[in-house]
């Protein structure tokens, strides 16, 4: 089973490089609706501060790995030749999977700056988006808290993220068609 992960600052792209694969018939584990569902089960609004709450609650009570070790059982139910991972946020979970899938573990950034990001962010109507430049400072600060920049820096593969959406898509099929 080899499996693509995307990490990225957040509105990077991830989603929509996610959207790529699904189009391709390959399955997606999204990890950020691991938080949201966890969201969810506690009966909280779905709102920014809610869901960067329950992520760091699930960090400290279970490890920075607690995400990635509730994905490694839905990817595995899946049972693909070739499985992506949307939204890996910290080198903890990066180790976790390295250490369940070896090799066939490759990891991804995408890469797009801060006020890009933010019009992205504007334009895509998520209940826990920020509504301000400064919030999304906020919510790049939080999650390099959980180690983002260190599993940024063992990416295998760097993808720009600044030209059209076509491009950026032209971008990610590449690498599907690479796995």
């Amino acid at each position: 089973m080899k499996i693509i992960a995307f990490v990225g600052m957040p509105a990077s792209g991830k989603s929509v490089a996610s959207e790529v694969i699904v189009d391709s018939n390959v399955d997606v584990v999204n990890m950020g609706n691991v938080i949201r569902e966890e969201v969810k089960k506690r009966g909280l609004e779905p709102t920014d501060s809610n869901t960067g709450g329950v992520a760091n609650d699930l960090r400290a009570k279970e490890g920075m790995d607690a995400v990635a070790k509730r994905c490694v059982p839905m990817i595995e139910a899946l049972g693909k030749e070739l499985v992506v991972v949307d939204g890996v946020r910290g080198i903890a979970e990066v180790a976790f999977f390295k250490e369940h899938f070896g090799e066939d573990f490759t990891l991804v950034f995408i890469d797009a700056p801060l006020e890009l990001r933010f019009e992205r962010v504007t334009s895509r109507g998520r209940s826990d988006d920020m509504t301000d430049i400064e919030a999304l400072k906020q919510r790049d600060e939080r999650e390099l808290g959980w180690g983002l920049a260190e599993a940024i820096k063992v990416a295998n593969i760097t993808v720009d993220n600044i030209g059209t959406i076509e491009e950026f898509k032209e971008k990610i099929n590449t690498i599907l068609e690479q796995a």
